[in-house]
């Protein structure tokens, strides 16, 4: 039996455990090492959690007995310390020693903590600071958090407003403080940090930017470089992630930002793989779902020999910003202007309203977007990203959400969805899966959910499947 050894049960590590399973259950011995003491969990939905719409056993992907049902060997709170890639052996924390056939490092990211004086003591946050990555972070930060209390937010990218805006549903005064001129610089251009920034201030967050954090007081906050003073009973740090790769250093494995690995997930050593945060492939970007579980799919098909020709050619991602009352999708070239020679470019700016569309065309088809304010554009540009299509010729009515791509029907209803129309992007579920899992004897959304994955990665896909469920519901109700 073929022994594969996964290191790491995050998001990438259980999603490959999953798919293995599915394809083999005979036919490989399969070990999970998870340094963590919680089973695994959703990390892209902790921001419900400290806003408090969600528990953290509302976030966890497997129940208790997930492992023996599977027949997986799950170790929790292991942390592997070594490698021997000679002997096919991984060393971990306890003393023991595990064999490999194959294996798979999916070891994830860390927080970098940026160098603020008095904000990192022996390595970790001081007294008064939380970083803002894990399942315990947010029941630091849960349990530090008050009302009507001042919290600062150091880092302005995706996840550090998704913990702004969590922390402000629980009542608390959030700054949020960010190194750069606007906000999620690596997703959006200026125009749109700029209208995202005037409707994070409507619902209570201030932003503070061009500025960084100079000096940290417990108790007191944060001085900024600028000589002025973020008042914070608590400083929530999201200023990036590293990837982990202090293992695969230590075993010799090529490493640049993060492990090297090719179209067969493979490093320089055939026998290890990557996948996830810590994996450095050309055609994706890290820390975001989607790449990670295609690239478990892709693995899991060739450690089982279910398909052989599998490849990880990248991902076209789509960067969604979850945070209540905030709508914002960006993907693709967001930073080509409007008068790049190169590209056709629209660009509607509402800041009263909160509201900014930009689309970037080459080729006739959506390069790059950016929907703040417009789900309705969202929805029908994602779809022509996605299925890399001609976008209509009315570029302004698609901008507005009143154009749809060719061969669609206005979507007023689920009916009107068009059935290879991609519901969630996270698990590339279409809405004709949906409707023959229910066939199949799905029902509600936790059905569908457990049939086919949607709602299971963002949560951004949760309204359109809960209304398909009931559009399925109806219909099954007119046909008794």
């Amino acid at each position: 039996m073929r022994r594969i050894v996964i290191v790491g049960y995050g998001m990438a590590g259980a999603r490959l455990a999953e798919e293995i399973r599915r394809r083999d259950t005979e036919n490989v011995a399969v070990t999970v090492l998870g340094a963590e003491r919680h089973p695994a969990y959703n990390r892209i939905l902790l921001s419900s959690v400290v806003g408090g719409g969600m528990t953290p056993e509302m976030v966890r992907l497997h129940d208790d007995d997930w492992a023996a049902k599977h027949d997986i060997d799950l170790r929790l709170g292991t942390a592997v310390t070594g490698v021997d890639r000679a002997a096919r052996r991984v060393a971990v924390d306890d003393g023991s020693t595990v064999d490999y056939d194959a294996l798979v490092l999916a070891t994830g990211s860390r927080p970098w903590l940026p160098p603020t004086e008095g904000l990192v003591v022996d390595g970790v946050p001081a007294p008064g600071a939380v970083a803002f990555r894990t399942l315990d972070d947010c029941e630091q930060i849960v349990a530090a958090s008050r009302p009507g209390a001042p919290v600062a937010v150091v880092g302005g990218g995706l996840l550090g407003l998704e913990a702004a805006r969590g922390l402000a549903s629980r009542g608390n005064l959030v700054t949020v403080v960010h190194p750069v001129g606007h906000l999620m610089e690596r997703q959006l251009d200026r125009g749109a940090g700029a209208v995202l920034a005037a409707r994070l201030a409507t619902l209570g967050i201030e932003v503070r930017l061009n500025v960084k954090a100079a000096r940290f007081v417990p108790g007191d906050g944060l001085k900024l470089d600028d000589g002025t003073h973020v008042p914070a009973d608590l400083v929530v740090v999201s200023a990036g992630v590293l990837p982990e790769t202090t293992l695969a250093q230590d075993a010799g494995l090529a490493v640049e930002r993060g492990i090297v690995v090719d179209d067969l997930l493979r490093t320089n050593d055939p026998r290890v793989h990557a996948i996830g945060d810590c994996a450095q492939h050309p055609g994706t970007i890290s820390g975001l779902v989607q790449p990670a579980w295609e690239q478990a799919a892709v693995l899991a098909d060739l450690l089982t020999g279910a398909r052989p020709a599998a490849r990880y050619r990248g991902t076209p991602v789509v960067t969604r910003l979850k945070a209540k009352d905030v709508d914002l999708a960006a993907l693709g070239d967001v930073h080509a202007d409007v008068d790049s020679p190169d590209a056709e470019v629209l660009c509607l700016s509402d800041p009263a309203g909160g509201r900014y569309a930009k689309l970037v065309l080459r080729d006739d088809r959506v390069s790059g977007a950016i929907l703040l304010g417009a789900p309705d554009a969202a929805a029908a540009i994602t779809q022509l990203y996605d299925r890399g299509i001609p976008a209509p010729s009315d570029r302004l009515a698609l901008l507005l959400g009143r154009a749809l791509p060719p061969g669609a029907s206005a979507a007023h209803s689920p009916a009107d969805l068009p059935a290879a129309t991609t519901v969630c992007r996270c698990n590339t579920v279409s809405k004709s899966q949906l409707v023959k899992a229910w066939r199949g004897g799905a029902r509600g959304v936790a059905g569908l959910a457990q049939s086919t994955r949607a709602t299971t990665g963002c949560g951004g896909c949760r309204d359109t499947v809960t209304a398909i469920a009931d559009w399925l519901a109806t219909a099954d109700e007119g046909t008794a």
